[in-house]
């Protein structure tokens, strides 16, 4: 399989070596130095790209790609504003997408055992429950968008929830006080040099469940975004990763 890279940081860098690991062939590698080589006949060398860049070029990067009728892999946050439009676009022109906040296996099995416990609470209602991300510090973002998936999870099972607020704070003891019972809190920490800690904890007077996930490093981000692509071969339509990873038993 030909891939081309958008965005050529740690992610872009980790996804080349675990592609040719796998026997692919990478073709095209664009990054902030070369953006106007995102033409529709460089982009047409690849069977897929995989998009990894940033929030304030993503956009224009998929629309690029769909333009060029060539499949994409989107890793990149900030646009889910604008999903609706490009599902159509996608699904109009027969073009085929796939995203996902996360493509680490390990963390859309936590996304599938998380809807599974939040339907479980709803019998339970004196648990109260938030959710933790905690990140390095380079990370500028907040929530993480790993971090909103498990809300969304949370509140589209959970009955008592029905929107999440994020706080931004090194002091977790104070947060839970401006979040309304319809709430679903969000705390993110950004601490240096840890690693990317995703936390689920129901907590009551008598006790505290927690889930967790925690990355040791970003290959398994960056394997998911391969097998991906792979899956998405001789695909059209407008998929998450929900649609490649079959947990259902």
């Amino acid at each position: 399989m030909k891939i081309a890279l958008s965005g050529y940081g740690k992610m872009g860098k980790i996804i080349e070596k675990i592609a040719t690991d796998r026997k692919h062939e990478i073709v095209l590698i664009i990054d902030h130095n070369n953006l106007d080589e995102m033409t529709a006949e460089n982009l047409q060398k690849a069977d897929v790209v995989i998009d990894f860049s940033t929030p304030h070029s993503v956009l224009e990067n998929i629309h690029k790609c769909l333009d060029a009728n060539v499949p994409i892999v989107v890793g990149t946050t900030g646009w889910y504003d604008h999903m609706p439009e490009l599902q159509e676009k996608c699904e109009t022109n027969g073009n085929a997408l796939l995203w996902a906040s996360n493509f680490s296996v390990g963390v859309n099995i936590f996304f599938h055992v998380n809807k599974v416990l939040a339907r479980i609470m709803n019998n339970y209602p004196y648990y109260e429950v938030q959710v933790e991300e905690i990140h390095h510090t380079q990370k500028l973002d907040a929530p993480s968008g790993t971090a909103i998936t498990i809300a969304e999870g949370i509140i589209e099972n959970l009955d008592t929830k029905s929107e999440w607020k994020n706080v931004l704070t090194e002091d977790s003891g104070t947060a839970t006080e401006v979040i309304k019972s319809n709430e679903v809190l969000i705390e993110s920490l950004r601490i240096e040099n840890v690693p990317g800690t995703h936390t689920v904890t129901y907590d009551s007077e008598v006790d505290s469940i927690e889930f967790k996930h925690t990355a040791h490093n970003r290959n398994g981000f960056a394997l998911g975004a391969v097998l991906a692509a792979e899956w998405l071969q001789g695909r059209t339509g407008f998929y998450s990763a929900q649609d490649m990873f079959q947990f259902n038993l």
